[in-house]
């Protein structure tokens, strides 16, 4: 080999070797695609047997699932709001809150809110703090389709947004107290007459996915990295899909929740009764007929959106874009359906403060669980973090970045839950207190013997409840709520 060849080897493996450092450090692709009211519990590759989730279990297979993601709770009967101004602002939920009334009316369905004139609190959309603010001063190129529900102007604080949704598809009188044992149902989930998700004539989840594809196309085009946000209002109600997928669930193959109650007892004592929005979507007291249709009818809208995440999948691996694209799919609370009584998410068992959250990418292992507990809200600075921009000291939330590394380090030791004044709850190992403070009634369940909280071992436990209260006092400090729960529980 002359010195000629030598020479033009060394230059073409110094460029090989330059070209596949920029590849592994190049800036990447996040897509996060978000859910409404979707519970932990309805993946059928994390345990569910019943529902069909192909294409959320294409991504349980492909990376890691954080199997104990929480919600904080909120302050408002509308938890999504709470959720998602947390999402957006990366703060917790009373602070959350403060920046919820300071960024006052962001769209025709929260025009209620009003500009706060505190100079003690920032607006977050004015300082350009915002989630997809902060990702497009890292140079990523922001896109928005879905359900927004938050004060600030989402078509102000992303490049493009397309198809900005209220908090709900509009609900009908018929849609409620359904169905009710020995009448006619003459409500139908795939009836366009009552429009809710077939509004404009094309099914809202359907319209995502069309978006996506749109999104992804033009970022094709693009040098710059994207952030998709990707909201769903499914499986919110009105839970309604195309019979095919209705069909897909006869009755007789639902199966009731073990934990099923005719009616919670402590339900009007801790604000989720009889007149919440929610609860009213079944009759009092909740019948074995009215829970497996609605169950029907939760399995199935989730299926069809399902079917919509596989499309924006797909585009994706079409965009030539997917090896350097970090997915993450999560929801901003759970939901009840049945389970103790109730309908909704406004309470503290697990099935209303847990969402699934799969995290997919480059070098995230594959077909992996991680059990520590962490907020749905930290996937906001862990996108910061994969972008390259300094997460703001404003933020709480913390990156997943760690985790996902096989660190503990510095793991959560308690999750922090509430809603209004009506509860407050901490979990802290093995175990879980709930507080209603107007009935001042404490209940403590083991959460790792007793997963379905249907045994409350208060009574005999009152240590352990002594132990996880001032652990949520403490946690009260850190989220900013000030609500005195000594004065309700001076036993504690």
């Amino acid at each position: 080999m002359n010195l000629k060849t030598v020479i033009i080897l060394a230059i073409v493996g110094f460029v090989a070797c330059e070209s596949g450092l920029k590849a592994a450090d190049k800036t990447p692709d996040i897509l996060f695609i978000f859910a409404d009211d979707q519970a932990f519990s309805t993946i059928h590759s994390l345990g569910n047997d019943e529902i069909e989730t192909p294409n959320l279990d294409r991504l349980v297979k492909r990376g890691t699932t954080f199997t104990h993601a929480y919600n904080m709770g909120s302050w408002s009967g509308a938890v999504c709001v709470a959720s998602r101004h947390m999402l957006n602002t990366g703060l917790y939920v009373w602070n959350a809150k403060q920046a919820s009334d300071q960024l006052g009316g962001g769209g025709k369905k929260a025009a209620k809110g009003k500009k706060v004139n505190d100079n003690s609190f920032p607006n977050y959309q004015e300082k350009g703090w915002m989630w997809s603010q902060l990702m497009a001063k890292a140079g990523y190129d922001t896109y928005f389709t879905g359900k927004w529900h938050v004060r600030a102007k989402a078509d102000e604080i992303f490049k493009v947004s397309r198809n900005i949704r209220p908090g709900m598809p509009n609900q009908t009188p018929e849609g409620y107290n359904r169905p009710i044992d020995g009448k006619p149902d003459v409500w139908s989930p795939y009836d366009k007459k009552f429009e809710g998700f077939w509004k404009g004539g094309r099914h809202w989840s359907a319209i995502v996915a069309d978006d996506a594809e749109e999104y992804l196309k033009m970022a094709k085009a693009s040098d710059n990295p994207f952030f998709m946000y990707l909201a769903f209002n499914a499986p919110h109600d009105p839970r309604q899909s195309p019979k095919e997928y209705v069909d897909k669930y006869p009755l007789d193959k639902i199966s009731m929740p073990e934990n099923f109650l005719p009616e919670y007892p402590w339900n009007e004592d801790m604000n989720s009764g009889r007149k919440l929005r929610d609860e009213r979507l079944a009759p009092f007291p909740r019948t074995e007929n009215a829970i497996k249709v609605n169950r029907q009818e939760y399995y199935a809208i989730i299926t069809h959106m399902d079917a919509q995440i596989g499309r924006i999948l797909d585009a994706l691996e079409d965009s030539g874009r997917a090896d350097n694209t970090w997915i993450f799919f999560t929801a901003d609370h759970g939901l009840a359906v049945g389970q103790h009584g109730l309908m909704g998410k406004q309470n503290m068992f697990e099935h209303s403060l847990r969402v699934p959250l799969m995290v997919v990418g480059p070098g995230v292992a594959k077909d992996k669980r991680i059990d520590n507990r962490v907020y749905l809200q930290d996937v906001m600075p862990t996108s910061l973090e994969l972008a390259g921009a300094t997460i703001p000291d404003h933020v709480q939330f913390k990156s997943l970045q760690p985790l996902l590394n096989g660190k503990t380090d510095g793991a959560r030791d308690a999750i922090y839950g509430a809603y209004l004044t009506g509860q407050r709850a901490v979990v802290a190992g093995d175990y879980k207190l709930i507080l209603y403070p107007k009935a001042a009634k404490a209940l403590l369940f083991n959460v790792k013997t007793d997963p379905l909280e249907m045994n409350d071992i208060f009574p005999d436990n009152k240590e352990q409840a002594k132990k996880l209260f001032s652990r949520l006092l403490d946690l009260q400090k850190e989220t900013g709520d000030t609500f005195d729960l000594k004065a309700a529980f001076p036993e504690m």
